[in-house]
C-alpha cells in the first residue's frame, strides 16, 4: 500500500500529550488559536486525576492548607520555582479555564478555591489538592466529617485493598471500615479496573453492582470504591449507582496507570478533533526546525509520514517519564532540540544518599531555563527561537514530586506560554499586514 504523505498548516503547534500540553491547547482554543497538538502516549494516564497546585513546600515535608499561601511562601525559599513566576490572578484563571472545559466535555471537576482539599490517595493515606474530580468530591466531604463510610474492593483486583485504606486512616478516621466483593460476571481470575470501568457502561451490570453495594454498606450511608465508575461517562455512572442504591458514592484512586487518567486522555482525543484542533496522537515528533516563516514539524504514524507547518511552537514534552529528558552516563539532554538542561555539575550528585531524603534529589529539579516569555533559552543565555515557547514540568527549578504540584505547574505555565504565543502571533501578524 503506498503511503500518502500528510502536511498541515497552523497558527501554533503544541508538542506534548501530559497535562500541559493538553492545557496549553485548551487555552489556545480559548483564544481562538488555531492549533495542532502532536506527541507520544505522554503521562495523563498515571495521573490520580487530582489536580494539585501546591501541596506541600518542596524540602519541608508540611502539608499545604492554602496553596495561595504557600506559592507565597515558596518565593521566600523557592525564588525560582515556576509556579514563583506566574501571578496568582492567572494561575487561578487557568485552573478555572482546565477543570470548565473539562466539565463541558462531560468529566466534572470541583472548581479551585481558597484551599486545598485533604483526598485520599490508593494507600489510604492523605494528600492535599486544589480539584478533584466530581466522582471523587465526596471523599474530602466524608473525611472531614468522619461521616461513617464504607471502602469497598473487590475479588481478583491488585493495587487497592480496602482493607490498607482502613488501616492507615482507622485513627483519623474511626467509623470507616472495609468490605470485599464479587463484581458482576467477573468472580473468575485478576480483574481490572479499565475493564470494570468499561463494564459499568452496560446499564444491567451497574444494575447489579447497585444491589452488591447496597448489601455490603450495611447502615452506611456513604461508601467509597476504586476509581472505575465508568470511562466516558463517570458522572452519569456515578449519579445512577446512587439512585440505585440510596447511598453516597466516591472514588478513590488506584495504582497506575488509572481509570481518571485514562478518561482523561480519550475525552481529549476525541473532544479536540470536534472542536477543531489537529490532533495526532501518540506519535513522537521526529525533527523540529526553525526558519524565517516559523517552524515546521516532522514526524510519521502508520499511514505514513506528516509534516506541520507553524508559526509558534509549545514544547510541552514533560521530564523523564513522557521522554522530554533523558538521562545518560554523561549527564541529563533535553531529546527534540538539544536545549540545555540545567542540571547537577557531576552525575554522582543527582541522588542525596537516602532515597527518602526530605530534601529531596538535584535530579528531579533538572529541566529548561525560560525567560519571562516562556520562551527556551540556549547555552548563550538567550531565547532559541523567537517562536519556541515552553510549558509543564520540562521546566527547571522545582521538584513536582514533593511539592505536589504537577498538575498546578503544567497549567499555570501552559496558560502563560499561550499568552505569550499570542502576543508573538499578533505581532507576526500585524508586522506582514
Amino acid at each position: 500500500m503506498r503511503e500518502e504523505a500528510r502536511h498541515f498548516e497552523t497558527e501554533l503547534a503544541v508538542i506534548g500529550s501530559g497535562i500541559a500540553g493538553f492545557a496549553a491547547s485548551i487555552f489556545a482554543l480559548n483564544r481562538k488559536i488555531d492549533t495542532a497538538q502532536v506527541g507520544n502516549t505522554g503521562a495523563v494516564a498515571y495521573t490520580t486525576g487530582y489536580l494539585d497546585l501546591l501541596g506541600s513546600i518542596e524540602g519541608s515535608g508540611v502539608a499545604v492548607d492554602n496553596p495561595w499561601d504557600g506559592i507565597e511562601q515558596l518565593k521566600k525559599t523557592h525564588p525560582d520555582h515556576p509556579l514563583c513566576q506566574v501571578p496568582a490572578g492567572d494561575i487561578r484563571k487557568g485552573f478555572e479555564q482546565f477543570t470548565a472545559f473539562l466539565g463541558e466535555c462531560g468529566i466534572a471537576y470541583s472548581a479551585p478555591h481558597d484551599s486545598n482539599l485533604t483526598a485520599l490517595t490508593p494507600a489510604g493515606t492523605l494528600k492535599k489538592t486544589l480539584c478533584v474530580p466530581a466522582t471523587m468530591a465526596a471523599g474530602p466531604k466524608a473525611f472531614a466529617a468522619k461521616t461513617p463510610c464504607v471502602i469497598i474492593d473487590f475479588k481478583g483486583l491488585k493495587g487497592f485493598s480496602a482493607r490498607q485504606v482502613v488501616a492507615n486512616l482507622q485513627d483519623k478516621w474511626p467509623s470507616l471500615s472495609a468490605e470485599r466483593i464479587t463484581f458482576p460476571a467477573m468472580d473468575k481470575g485478576e480483574i481490572y479496573p479499565e475493564v470494570m470501568a468499561r463494564a459499568l457502561e452496560v446499564p444491567a451490570t451497574r444494575q447489579e453492582l447497585a444491589v452488591l453495594l447496597k448489601q455490603a454498606a450495611g447502615d452506611a450511608k456513604v461508601i467509597g470504591l476504586p476509581a472505575l465508575l465508568g470511562m466516558h461517562e463517570p458522572d452519569k455512572v456515578r449519579t445512577e449507582l446512587e439512585q440505585l442504591t440510596g447511598l453516597q458514592i466516591f472514588e478513590i484512586p488506584t495504582m497506575p496507570p488509572s481509570v481518571p487518567g485514562i478518561r482523561l486522555r480519550e475525552m481529549f482525543e476525541q473532544v479536540f478533533p470536534q472542536k477543531g484542533i489537529t490532533l495526532i496522537p501518540q506519535q513522537k515528533v521526529v525533527s523540529l526546525d526553525f526558519d524565517a516563516g516559523g517552524a515546521l514539524l516532522t514526524l510519521s504514524d502508520n499511514y505514513g509520514p506528516i509534516t506541520i507547518r507553524c508559526k509558534a511552537v509549545i514544547l510541552a514534552t514533560g521530564r523523564f517519564l513522557s521522554g522530554g529528558l533523558e538521562a545518560h552516563i554523561t549527564g541529563i539532554t533535553e531529546s527534540l532540540l538539544d536545549l540545555p538542561v540545567t542540571q547537577p555539575e557531576n552525575r554522582t550528585d543527582w541522588y542525596l544518599d537516602s532515597y527518602t531524603d526530605r530534601r529531596g534529589h538535584a535530579i528531579h529539579k533538572a529541566g529548561i531555563e525560560v525567560d519571562v516569555s516562556y520562551r527556551p533559552l540556549d547555552k548563550n543565555g538567550t531565547p532559541y527561537n523567537e517562536c519556541l515557547f515552553a510549558a509543564g514540568i520540562i521546566l527547571a527549578h522545582q521538584d513536582w514530586i514533593r511539592g505536589r504540584s504537577g498538575a498546578g505547574i503544567a497549567i499555570a505555565t501552559a496558560y502563560k506560554a499561550v499568552e505569550a504565543a499570542e502576543k508573538f502571533l499578533h505581532a507576526a501578524h500585524a508586522l506582514h499586514k
